[in-house]
């Protein structure tokens, strides 16, 4: 059947960022979808939360407490997944993110700072993945990464995160020809999705109402929206897909809130 494709019974993933929003979304969907999930970020009590989620639906959940921006950390989520459950099949690289900026007032070290936890990251963990990936009875897996619609467009004040999250983007593209044809890599531009990341401006009702306006499906989307499309490009019912991005962000075009920065 077409539906057990979306299943990963029986196998393990990795998810950065993994305490709050997109990251709990997508392990906990991954655990709904059969798969025993290594979950990380640095806050201990955001992360227990989401493993007795993990756990409610069935599945095991190992906790690894760490700042992923030193990318030092990075290789304990491996290790866990290697000796927990003597396997590794998805590693989705979630964590990242900068705070918008003027572009005069970017400094060289914001700009390197941004590429370092929004790109370094991702090779980090995915080259300390690889090893453990093709070890398997059946060697392969699947690297998602998260990056943003700001990586395929322009807006003032993203300068730095934007052009981390471009580089992201053709990462993906880079890796999935690297590591073809038993790891397929893919990635997400991800819209204005209703999470604690944007929770000052969807709780604005003047702000919300205009990012609304500005989005053609007409709503900010939901963290299970991203969940789920992980699961697509993680699962067998992706199989056939590797070093592509798709676009969950409501139809825009270009961003759905401005910062209303002068000229210069």
């Amino acid at each position: 059947m077409v539906l057990d494709m979306f299943r990963l019974d029986g196998q393990v993933g990795i998810v950065t960022g993994a305490g709050r929003g997109l990251g709990a979304a997508t392990a906990v969907g991954l655990a709904e979808a059969g798969a025993d999930v290594v979950i990380s970020s640095r806050t201990a009590s955001d992360l227990d939360m989401v493993a007795k989620s993990i756990e409610a639906h069935g599945r095991r959940a190992v906790v690894v407490e760490a700042d992923l921006n030193d990318t030092a950390n990075l290789g304990a989520l491996v290790a866990a997944a290697r000796d927990t459950f003597g396997r590794l099949d998805v590693v989705v690289n979630n964590v990242g993110g900068t705070m918008p900026c003027t572009f005069m007032d970017t400094t060289e070290e914001m700009f390197e700072d941004a590429f370092h936890f929004n790109v370094s990251t991702a090779l980090a963990l995915t080259k300390a993945a690889v090893p453990v990936m093709l070890s398997g009875a059946a060697p392969g897996g699947s690297v998602v990464n998260i990056s943003s619609m700001m990586g395929r467009s322009a807006g003032r004040g993203f300068v730095a995160y934007g052009t981390a999250k471009a580089g992201l983007a053709h990462f993906t593209r880079l890796a999935a020809a690297d590591l073809a044809p038993r790891i397929r890599v893919n990635g997400i531009f991800v819209g204005s999705i209703a999470t604690s990341a944007l929770e000052i401006l969807v709780n604005n009702d003047e702000v919300r109402e205009q990012m609304e306006g500005d989005t053609p499906l007409g709503r900010i989307g939901h963290p299970d929206e991203i969940a789920a499309t992980v699961l697509y490009l993680a699962s067998r019912a992706g199989g056939y897909v590797t070093g592509k991005l798709l676009e969950v962000d409501g139809g825009i075009q270009a961003p759905n809130f401005a910062f209303d920065l002068p000229d210069l």
